[in-house]
Order: structure tokens, then sequence, then C-alpha cells
């Protein structure tokens, strides 16, 4: 059982766009920053419903294949579910739809008491005020010996990080600039020291950066935490 996350994020390191509005949500730079992940046969398949074959089959469906493969829980912020838009909404089911992708167990990070959502296809949404551990706890749980998911968004990514709860992070670096957004890196210094770190370009350009933890390396000294603690 391994604790993951996987986000894209563009070469200044921004994984939440700037450009997105009431009436547009996404905006334009999002799609920018996700084009070649969502043009995947996998994505096509498990996120669009096109279960036609279409959708490129290269490096970048590699990736996201294995984001999905093993996943028995995720753990998500409020943004991602869209609860900065539509707070108090007892209608709004999130973006996915009444099957969406997940097929498990989800907990959303909020401070809005929701009841359970109890979607198709096997995803639950279950909605706590808790601290990543607390959060943790619950998702390894209700993972049953699969692995737990941090799905996003940054913040949230950020937050496992400091904590030293992330055993692999997988990032698929965009070539492209935002120039605004939402860094995922800012507060990291020295993350790198308690992971091995691995490359591989798609024919995309994008950039596929995964950071593993090994069973034989000690979390480093972290010079990024103020109260001295280890990753």
């Amino acid at each position: 059982m391994r604790i993951r996350a996987d986000l894209n994020i563009s070469l200044d390191g921004f994984a939440s766009t700037a450009d997105g509005t009431p009436e547009d949500p996404f905006g334009k730079d999002w799609f920018r920053l996700v084009e070649a992940y969502a043009a995947t046969r996998t994505m096509q398949e498990r996120v669009f419903g096109d279960t036609s074959g279409a959708g490129t089959t290269g490096v970048d469906d590699k990736y996201a294949a294995a984001y999905f493969e093993g996943i028995g829980a995720e753990i998500m912020g409020a943004g991602k579910f869209g609860l900065h838009l539509y707070p108090n909404d007892p209608q709004w089911r999130g973006w996915w739809g009444e099957n969406p992708p997940f097929h498990t167990p989800v907990f959303v990070l909020t401070h809005e008491q929701r009841p359970e959502l109890v979607m198709e296809g096997g995803t639950t949404f279950r909605f706590l005020s808790a601290t990543p551990e607390e959060a943790l706890t619950l998702a390894i749980e209700a993972a049953n010996g699969q692995d737990v998911r941090i799905g996003g968004g940054p913040t949230v990514v950020r937050d496992f990080l400091r904590a030293g709860l992330i055993d692999e992070l997988h990032v698929a670096i965009a070539p492209i600039l935002l120039g605004g957004g939402v860094r995922l890196w800012d507060g990291l210094r020295g993350l790198e020291a308690a992971y091995e770190v691995t490359t591989e370009v798609a024919e995309s350009g994008t950039v596929h950066m995964t950071f593993t933890r090994t069973a034989t390396q000690a979390p480093a000294a972290s010079p990024w935490r103020p109260d001295g603690d280890t990753l």
C-alpha cells in the first residue's frame, strides 16, 4: 500500500490556473495544462466516456493508465470538487456527472458540512474537516490494502508533502508557461533529498517526473520545516 499523488504542472511550476471565471471555471489555461493527458486513450475512455479506441497510446497514456491502477481511496480538496464555486449548494455533485471516474471512496477536505454522496460506479464522496493525518487514517481504512491517491489540488498535495505522508509523487510537466496560479513547489525546498527522482519525456514534450521514497531511504532533514521536523 502506497500513498500516491499525481499532478499536471507547467514549466514554471503552476498546477492550478488563474484564468478561470464563474462563467468559465476552468479557463483556457487549464486545457493547455492538461492537453496531452486529456488526449490519451485512457483519459478519453475513463473520463470522457469514449470507448471507440480514440486517443494517443504513447508515454503519456502509460502514465494516465498508471494513475488509475491499484487505487482504493482518494483524498481531494474542496476546490477540486468545486466547492469554491458552489458553496452551500446541495444540488452540486461535482464536475464528473453521476458516474465519476474514481470508483472508490473519495474524502473531500472542507469546512463545509455536507451529507455523503453515493454515486454510480462505486464512487462515494465523504466531506470532512480534518488534518492530513486524520484524513489519511480514514482513507487507508477505506482503501482495504490498496493505494491511497492524494488527488489534489496543489495546495492539498503540498500539505501532504510537508507532512511527509506521500510515498510517490508523479508530476507531468507540460511544456508551457502559465505565469500565475497556484504553484506546487513553494515551501518545499529540499524535498528531493528523501526521494529517488526519475524522468521520462513523452512524444508530446511532456516531462514525466516521479519522486519515489524507497524502503531503504530515511526521510531527510528538511530545511523548509520551521519546527525542524523531518519529511
